[in-house]
């Protein structure tokens, strides 16, 4: 994503603008020789690169843009290491205390650093000179880490990145989000629950599969102590959104006037029809190697139960719960399987109160042995669902056990 310092927007009223590039020839031509710029400063340093950037600048009125491209292609698309024959405050260290031993005479710095050379191609058991320890002296400053790899996008994904990275922006200042997922494919809510964990988003959900989900984001600018970390945490969270189908979103903004210095609120709204693109993974099928495993030994039965990986969502109060698999029999009958293996407690205790809100007659939960519950004090008792224990892996013949009692 970008800094604040590299953000560009406009306003309509209240309307908050962010600002996108088409995807023409002109912008290409740019993004195109950013790219090679970075190509062309492999095995430089960042200073070096930084002034081949300056240069291709010049003077023209769109740097912010240029500065931003960049921006981006430093941080996710280019490595910079340390390169040294120690870590660098070990190097000064060695250096300096030679040096205070050292006559103090304009031949004695060439003669302390090939004496060190020497030194330490014996201790490294490779031969290593005196312009080595030279350059890794100061190797660990940010404007003399080498550019050892550059994975160079296409010209067009880096312009979609910035796009997507402009209007990410906007949530850094977000007091609300009320986001509107309409009906989908249950796989792709499940997706999308996932990142509001995942970055830990303060999140109430209403709705239903049926009908389509309506999820209010606590923003940054809405907590006690405007949290940096959690803004960039809520933009994280559309490129996952840009994978559901149908969607709109609306967000109120809490920001600082440039010219009055006054605190006003903006608007902004996006839905599907966006074109932004996401450059994240779409998904995995399984969300463990239980899972994987489970579903690849259940192929293998014998049986007319068939196991199914898109699940419905079940609505409980201010949130859903997701089950991992469903098992449908011909004759109508079907179950939800949960499978519980290596989890924190406190995700124990949540996931045990889902269970006794999700109003559920046909629920399995698989539990791990190694869970240990009696240690860790969580109670499954009182828990509306069957239940299968097991070791290291999930065995089918358990589960078909419980479906045929």
């Amino acid at each position: 994503m970008l800094p604040t310092n590299l953000l560009i927007h406009r306003q309509n009223g209240e309307t908050i603008i962010p600002k996108r590039l088409p995807i023409d020839e002109n912008a290409i031509a740019g993004a195109t020789d950013l790219i090679t710029c970075f190509q062309n400063a492999t095995g430089y340093t960042q200073q070096e690169l930084d002034r081949q950037l300056l240069e291709l600048e010049g003077d023209s009125t769109d740097y912010r843009i240029k500065r931003g491209l960049a921006h981006l292609l430093k941080s996710h698309f280019s490595t910079f290491e340390i390169l040294a024959p120690l870590e660098p405050q070990q190097l000064r260290q060695r250096v300096f205390t030679a040096a205070a031993h050292a006559v103090p005479i304009p031949q004695s710095r060439s003669q302390t650093l090939e004496t060190l050379a020497s030194y330490l191609s014996q201790e490294l058991n490779r031969e290593v000179l005196a312009q080595e320890i030279q350059k890794g002296l100061y190797a660990d400053l940010q404007e003399n880490r080498i550019l050892t790899q550059f994975d160079a996008p296409t010209p067009e994904a880096l312009l979609h990145r910035y796009n997507l990275s402009q209007v990410q922006g906007v949530f850094y200042r977000a007091s609300e989000i009320t986001l509107n997922a309409h009906r989908n494919v249950p796989g792709e809510y499940k997706l999308l629950f996932r990142y509001l964990k995942l970055f830990q988003l303060m999140a109430y959900i209403e709705g239903d599969a049926d009908h389509g989900f309506t999820i209010t984001i606590d923003g940054p600018a809405s907590l006690f102590k405007s949290s940096p970390r959690y803004g960039i945490a809520l933009a994280k969270m559309l490129p996952a959104l840009l994978h559901v189908s149908r969607w709109s979103l609306k967000a109120t903004l809490d920001y600082r006037d440039s010219y009055s210095g006054t605190h006003k609120k903006g608007h902004f709204s996006l839905d599907d029809d966006c074109g932004l693109v996401s450059h994240y993974p779409p998904g995995k099928p399984y969300d463990s190697m239980l899972e994987y495993s489970f579903a690849n030994r259940w192929q293998k039965q014998k049986t007319d139960w068939q196991l199914e990986r898109e699940v419905d969502l079940i609505p409980i109060p201010g949130s859903v719960m997701i089950p991992d698999f469903r098992l449908v029999h011909p004759d109508g009958r079907d179950f939800l399987l949960e499978i519980l293996g290596y989890w924190r407690p406190e995700y124990l205790r949540k996931k045990f109160a889902q269970v006794r809100h999700a109003d559920a007659d046909n629920l399995i939960l698989a539990i791990s042995e190694r869970l240990n519950l009696e240690k860790t004090g969580v109670k499954f008792t009182n828990v509306p669902a069957k239940i299968v224990w097991f070791k290291d892996k999930l065995s089918p013949k358990a589960v078909l056990n419980v479906l045929e009692e």
